[in-house]
């Protein structure tokens, strides 16, 4: 099955071998992202509040540029450096997702560049959820 590879200035560039999204089908594949500000490069170092939401944005702006939407979201995989930031990562989620909810997992992780969170999903094109 062809692969197409998801690429906008909407959304942070990739700083490795990875692309921002690959579709496979009717299924969009978004990398893990984290709090880069796209029109600058670089990492938003503010509260996890703001970079949560940076975060979620870039997601939202993948999952546009391939013809979807944060409602068509199946699987979110969170990873936090701090896992005292689950209740605030849950008032900010639902800002971004609405019932029904995608299935999500969340990790204590150590992660790149100081960042706080990162974010990766699978979605798919059009599931009208």
């Amino acid at each position: 099955m062809p692969r197409t590879v998801i690429k906008t200035k909407t959304a942070p560039s990739p700083v490795g071998p990875y692309n921002q999204a690959i579709v496979v089908g009717d299924t969009i594949y978004v990398s893990g992202q984290g709090p880069i500000d796209p029109a600058i490069g670089k990492l938003n170092k503010g509260t996890f509040e703001e970079q949560a939401t940076l975060t979620l944005q870039n997601i939202k702006a993948i999952l546009e540029a391939a013809g979807s939407s944060l409602r068509d979201a199946v699987k979110v995989t969170v990873y936090l450096a701090n896992l005292e930031d689950f209740d605030k990562l849950n008032e900010i989620y639902r800002r971004f997702f609405s019932e029904p909810y995608p299935a999500r997992a969340t990790a204590g992780a150590q992660l790149l560049f100081d960042s706080l969170i990162e974010v990766d999903c699978i979605a798919v094109r059009g599931s009208g959820a």
